[in-house]
């Protein structure tokens, strides 16, 4: 994983996390708006707690929904995160998956949209995998990580996978869980460009909360680099 920026403190990069706030929601992918903005994608089965990190990391109840009956939220909901009159990173928080009691052809066209949004979506430039601790990598999971496979292989974006509940576990029960998944990623990481990287989180005892915030902030800063390449330096045109 690249580095994270030390310099700057965990009250820092809690505080930028915490501006995160409702954008727009969109049913496909044609109609996500292009904002120019740097894109950080959160995924995860439908009942990993992905509602709960997204809202733990914002300190906002409410700012991802988290429905009662898992599965339920078809829609790609974004976030702009960082200055009101100047965002600069956008979340999009997608569908669930895996959750059996949905539709099946619902199921069948929101694993295309997610597939097709991991593999094109051309601002993206991060993906925050959700992984229940209690269960590791699943069949599931495993299939998703294989839809971005080759964009990671590239450098294209970056991956961090948060095991997520990590209260539920004991700490010996966290340090073979995190083994056992940095065994796993490990098979992903083929090029020098990868860049991947896992972490416990809970959002009951806010383990992993600040470092989860700080991995987001550095993928900004990673982008404004990029960005700032791509521009000719001042009087040049």
């Amino acid at each position: 994983m690249t580095p994270p920026d030390l310099e700057v403190s965990d009250k820092e990069v809690l505080g930028w996390a915490h501006t995160a706030r409702f954008f727009t929601t969109a049913a496909q992918l044609h109609q996500l708006p292009e904002t120019g903005l740097p894109e950080v994608a959160f995924v995860g089965r439908s009942n990993a707690g992905k509602s709960t990190a997204i809202n733990t990391l914002a300190q906002h109840r409410r700012l991802a929904f988290a429905s009662k009956t898992p599965g339920r939220t078809q829609h790609i909901n974004l976030f702009h995160v960082g200055p009101k009159d100047a965002p600069d990173q956008l979340w999009a928080d997608l569908p669930g998956y895996g959750f059996a009691a949905v539709n099946r052809d619902a199921k069948r066209r929101w694993q295309q949209v997610m597939a097709d949004y991991l593999q094109q979506r051309e601002p993206l430039r991060g993906v925050v995998q959700m992984v229940d601790s209690r269960h590791g990598f699943t069949d599931l999971d495993q299939q998703l990580l294989d839809f971005m496979a080759e964009r990671i292989h590239g450098g294209e974006i970056s991956l961090l996978v948060l095991l997520t509940k990590a209260d539920k576990l004991n700490r010996k029960e966290q340090s073979a869980i995190l083994a056992k998944t940095q065994q796993l990623l490990a098979s992903y990481v083929l090029t020098e460009e990868a860049d991947i990287g896992v972490a416990l989180f809970s959002a009951l005892k806010g383990q992993g909360v600040a470092d989860a915030a700080r991995q987001l902030w550095d993928w900004r800063r990673q982008a404004g680099a990029e960005t700032n390449e791509t521009q000719p330096p001042a009087g040049e045109t």
